[in-house]
C-alpha cells in the first residue's frame, strides 16, 4: 500500500489526506522533511531550533490543509510557513547558538558547490546572514533551494517583481562586499570562479 503512496503527487496526497487518510501525510513529510530542515537552518543557525521549526511547520500544514487550494505546489505552500515559522523564532530568540563552519556541515546544498568553492562558502554565509530578512529570504529561496521568483512570491507572499527586486539587492550587497574584501583578490582561481557565477546571478535578476 504505501508503494501506491510513492507515484502520487504531492496535490492527489493532499487529496487524500483531506478524504482522511493521514498515510499520505505522512508521505509528504518523508517528501519534504530534509529541505525544510535546511531551509531552517538557514535561518535560525540551530540544528536543534531548525528541527523544531520544521516540527512546527508540519503541523500547521496538517491544521490548515483544508485551506490548501493548490494554486501553488505544496512545497511552495509548506516552504511560506517554514520561512514564517522561522521568522517567529527568531524574533523569540534573537540570538546565534551555532558557529557557521557548523551550519556548513550539517547542511549540504547542491547549489551551494555550484555558486561558490568552499574557500569563500564561510565569508558567502556570514555576508548572507547580515542580509534583511526579505532579501535573505529572496536569495536563499533562489540559489540555495533554486526555486523560480513565481514560488518565491508565493512564499513570500509578495508580487513576482518585488521577489525579484530583493533577490537582486540581495545580489549587489554580496557583490559589493565581496569586491572590497582584499583577501579575496588572492586566491585567483577561486574567486575567479565565484565572480563568474556572481554575474551570471545578477544579470538573471536583471534580466
Amino acid at each position: 500500500m504505501e508503494r501506491d503512496l510513492i507515484v502520487l503527487s504531492d496535490l492527489e496526497l493532499v487529496e487524500k489526506v483531506k478524504s482522511g487518510d493521514r498515510r499520505s501525510f505522512s508521505e509528504l513529510v518523508k517528501r519534504h522533511q530534509r529541505s525544510l530542515l535546511r531551509l531552517s537552518l538557514r535561518f535560525v543557525k540551530d540544528m536543534d531550533v531548525a528541527e523544531d521549526v520544521t516540527q512546527e511547520a508540519f503541523i500547521k500544514a496538517y491544521e490548515k490543509l483544508n485551506s490548501f487550494e493548490g494554486r501553488a505546489s505544496f512545497k511552495s505552500w509548506l516552504f511560506q510557513i517554514g520561512v514564517n515559522t522561522a521568522r517567529n523564532k527568531l524574533r523569540e530568540f534573537k540570538r546565534d547558538t551555532v558557529d557557521v563552519e557548523d551550519v556548513h556541515l550539517a547542511v549540504e546544498a547542491e547549489a551551494e558547490h555550484t555558486l561558490v568553492h568552499t574557500a569563500v562558502a564561510d565569508i558567502l554565509q556570514k555576508e548572507v546572514d547580515k542580509l534583511p530578512m526579505k532579501q535573505k529570504t529572496a536569495l536563499v529561496l533562489r540559489v540555495y533551494e533554486d526555486l523560480s521568483f513565481n514560488e518565491i512570491a508565493e512564499i513570500m507572499e509578495c508580487p513576482y517583481d518585488t521577489a525579484k527586486a530583493n533577490y537582486r539587492h540581495a545580489l549587489m550587497k554580496l557583490r559589493q562586499t565581496f569586491e572590497q574584501q582584499e583577501e579575496l583578490k588572492n586566491w585567483t582561481e577561486e574567486v575567479g570562479g565565484f565572480f563568474t557565477e556572481m554575474n551570471h546571478r545578477f544579470a538573471e535578476a536583471e534580466g
